[in-house]
């Protein structure tokens, strides 16, 4: 499959427009309007300084708040050290010249270059008229430390410059926590782009080998592959065949094989054998860089709950703000203004929708990364979240349940011939026949008895093919070569041939002169998984149903094959989506599952758009989600994948905005009476703690099973 669009990839050391040699992902709380262009936790795209609607960490990479965290403790030690109520708690003295000097000085320097990140997301916020979290610890930390110089200054009688220094350095350590946890959730990213050898074989007119970078590679070019070598670029066998580890494309952990004529994706291995391959396409036509591409978009596109979250983070701004003000007035005018200012930082440092913030952005990250693992590309996270609620899902029939490819489903030879030597002769009759059912045919003849020599091929059009064997002349075709020959199906073979028309396979007939020595049925194949895919969705209690443009006794003998619910024969590729529409008025929430152009319009109408497999880019633009491999089992990983992601976004929404709601009166000391308060330094904690649950609850999504078992069809 190769995803096509329209992103450009400058140089080899990006995929999808992505740097990975220094990701500085942008992430955080969203505040109260809905992030316009870039996603506020992935990074991608213009630079995030200049983008007013990028981000609330703009710029600030894991290693900037690591490096700041550790500095801003080392500062925060004497801060805590020389703090008098610190030396009455734990009953020790310190007295040295200069001593009062260390708490405005160090907090001083802790403020503005540690707490550098917040001010200016706080600024930003202000100035988008956007204010969420990062302008909330902003103000918190101006608040502690206007007062903790006021103190040094003797206008407050507060011990406030260690609540400051543990403040600021316990979010320095939430936040690069929170970013360590999203730099995490990119690593399927990274991982495609590291997927790309730095070198390849190029092959010249005379046979010999250039190692070339493969940046340098285009189409035409012929690449040699070595046994255990990565492919540089998609393209197509020429010579030679392999087992191909294809694992980080599709999600399939057994090998592939692949012979001459088969196409090839940039990044898998050839586990076994040296491959020729012709290079078809080179960086953004390149099905790795397309998947890159796809699963940066699906953690960019908002959902439901990513919506929700942002309503709630702005709410809980105002809320903060209220809570504050009518905190600081109550205590100011309980006349106690040390209080009023302690209080007011605590609520305003306990209402930063940290937690809140991390909720959702973090879930889509690390399902994007699992989906893409196991061979699942988002396109549209909607998609995705209605998939949980499915109630029938309709698979396109040909080249989605079945393989699109002709096989021999029956041998029925006339008396004097066996199956294998049936098929022997009638293999040598289509040796040089590019018709599909002839290749069903000599495919089976290869694996019985091989195929005999024959000479003098001759295409008979409108009747089948034919060719001489020794001294006879042999033909095989369908019906219509009987009635030219005035042939009659033997009584031997009647019953067989009967069975299989009721069934709608494809009858072929091998004719010696006016002789019919037998015949042959030929149908498409029904991929092994489909079965399974079936009975998982009724496990599931889905309904399931096929659609096809084959006659009804094809489209029925699938379905009792397979055991599906309903089926929709003889139907027009325009009407495909009309039927979508007719499932639906039953009240239905329908998935369309396909792989063609004439699947597009009812990939499009459906609920939920799957494109399967080898699907056209028609099919992959019209659909919500696709499936990279040809396994029709990965419908159920979807659902499943949408059932846990739902269960966790929820879980961490109600977690981070119930934490928040319970922790504000405390904050403000509602409880103050009843001998229960909490510092500002204890409610950076808990933030922080609080944002570590949520991230951790995340995490847990990377424990969902999404490969299909492997001993099943």
């Amino acid at each position: 499959m190769v995803v096509r669009m329209s992103a450009s990839n400058r140089d080899r050391g990006t995929l999808a427009g992505i740097d990975h040699e220094r990701v500085e992902h942008d992430h955080g709380g969203r505040g109260p309007a809905a992030h316009t262009g870039q996603d506020a936790h992935t990074g991608h795209g213009a630079d995030a300084d200049h983008d007013p609607g990028h981000g609330k960490h703009a710029g600030h990479s894991v290693e900037m708040f690591q490096r700041r965290f550790w500095w801003s403790l080392l500062l925060t030690i004497p801060i805590v050290l020389t703090s008098r109520m610190v030396m009455d708690w734990f009953g020790y003295e310190l007295d040295f010249p200069g001593i009062k000097l260390v708490g405005p000085v160090l907090g001083t320097v802790l403020f503005v270059w540690g707490g550098e990140p917040f001010l200016k997301g706080g600024v930003r916020e202000a100035k988008e008229r956007a204010p969420g979290m990062m302008l909330l610890i902003a103000m918190a930390i101006t608040v502690a430390y206007v007062a903790s110089m006021a103190t040094s200054l003797g206008a407050f009688d507060l011990d406030f410059w260690w609540e400051l220094a543990a403040l600021i350095t316990v979010m320095l350590a939430g936040h690069w926590q929170e970013m360590k946890a999203l730099g995490q959730a990119q690593d399927a990213l990274s991982a495609l782009a590291a997927l790309l050898p730095d070198e390849a074989e190029r092959l010249a007119g005379d046979g010999t080998t250039q190692t070339i970078s493969a940046a340098e590679l285009k189409p035409g070019d012929l690449v040699l592959v070595r046994s255990g070598a990565r492919i540089p670029a998609d393209g197509e066998i020429t010579e030679g065949g392999a087992e191909l580890d294809e694992s980080m494309i599709t999600g399939e952990s057994r090998p592939v094989a692949k012979v001459t004529g088969d196409r090839v994706v940039a990044g898998t291995i050839s586990t076994d054998s040296s491959l020729r391959v012709r290079v078809t396409a080179i960086g953004d036509d390149t099905t790795l860089a397309g998947i890159g591409r796809l699963v940066a978009e699906a953690q960019d596109s908002q959902s439901r709950s990513q919506v929700l979250a942002d309503r709630a983070a702005a709410l809980l701004f105002y809320v903060a703000m209220a809570s504050a003000l009518i905190t600081a007035i109550v205590w100011t005018a309980m006349g106690d203004g040390d209080e009023a200012v302690v209080r007011v930082v605590t609520v305003l440092v306990i209402s930063c929708p940290h937690a809140l913030g991390l909720a959702i952005p973090l879930t889509t990250a690390i399902s994007s990364s699992q989906a893409a693992r196991n061979g699942i590309l988002i396109k549209d996270r909607l998609a995705l979240e209605r998939s949980r609620k499915l109630d029938a899902v309709l698979f396109d029939k040909t080249g989605t349940l079945t393989k699109g490819q002709h096989v021999v489903v029956g041998v029925a030879p006339a008396d004097e011939l066996t199956d294998g030597e049936f098929l022997r002769l009638a293999g040598a009759v289509e040796a040089e026949s590019e018709h599909p059912l002839a290749r069903a045919i000599l495919v089976a003849a290869r694996e019985h008895d091989g195929i005999a020599q024959a000479s003098d091929f001759r295409s008979l059009p409108g009747r089948g093919v034919q060719a001489t064997l020794g001294r006879e002349t042999y033909k095989v075709g369908g019906p219509a070569l009987l009635r030219a020959a005035d042939a009659s199906v033997p009584e031997s073979i009647t019953a067989a041939v009967d069975a299989w028309k009721q069934r709608g396979s494809s009858v072929l007939y091998l004719v010696r002169d006016t002789e019919i020595l037998g015949a042959v049925a030929v149908e498409d194949e029904i991929r092994p998984e489909a079965r399974q895919a079936v009975a998982d969705l009724h496990a599931a209690g889905r309904t399931v149903v096929v659609i096809t443009g084959d006659a009804h006794q094809v489209a029925e003998a699938v379905a009792a094959d397979l055991g599906v619910d309903e089926v929709f024969a003889e139907v027009l590729p325009e009407d495909k989506a009309a039927k979508v529409a007719e499932l639906q008025a039953r009240g239905l929430r329908v998935a369309m599952v396909g792989d063609g152009v004439n699947d597009a319009p009812a990939l499009a109408r459906a609920d939920v758009g799957i494109a399967i497999g080898a699907g056209t880019d028609v099919a992959i633009e019209s659909a919500g989600l696709i499936l990279t491999s040809d396994d029709p089992r990965g419908v159920t990983s979807i659902m499943k994948l949408s059932t846990a992601v739902h269960r966790k976004s929820m879980q961490n929404l109600v977690w981070a905005a119930g934490y928040n709601i319970l922790a504000i009166p405390i904050a403000a000391g509602a409880l103050n009476w009843a001998g229960i308060s909490m510092p500002p330094a204890i409610a950076a904690v808990l933030m922080s703690v609080s944002t570590i649950v949520v991230a951790f609850n995340a995490q847990l999504l990377r424990r969902v099973d999404l490969q299909p078992p492997r001993d099943s069809p």
